[in-house]
């Protein structure tokens, strides 16, 4: 139930980009809701959990959600860049996701949020 991932850097050790497109077949996408289908939140912290463990955060768990906001719905057959930058101190995942424009460039922010982390 991920998305495809179709480009993936790490720019520091601390921070991952990832772009990825939104497979109209995601079962994330069945039931949710039969008119529109949308791309839930919780999947969205799943896919901020699958990419920062193994890359920024390997021996950390969840552990809550700070914040959390959802400003654009994120559609069948998007493409997006999700940012995930690592706050040791803080304990914190600040993550970011963009809807791409048609050009590929960065777009509008669709979602962002912070999860806090513990060992």
């Amino acid at each position: 139930m991920k998305p495809i991932e179709i480009h993936r850097e790490q720019p520091a050790p601390n921070e991952v980009i990832v772009q990825l497109y939104l497979d109209p077949n995601l079962d994330w996408f069945r039931g949710h809701f039969p008119i529109q289908p949308l791309l839930p939140g919780v999947a969205q912290i799943d896919w901020v959990m699958h990419y920062a463990q193994p890359l920024l955060t390997p021996d950390w768990s969840f552990s809550s959600i700070e914040m959390v906001k959802f400003q654009r719905p994120l559609l069948p057959g998007n493409k997006l860049l999700l940012n995930i930058k690592w706050d040791e101190k803080k304990h914190l995942l600040v993550f970011r996701y963009d809807l791409e424009t048609q050009n590929g460039n960065e777009g509008q922010a669709a979602s962002q949020g912070k999860i806090k982390l513990c060992r």
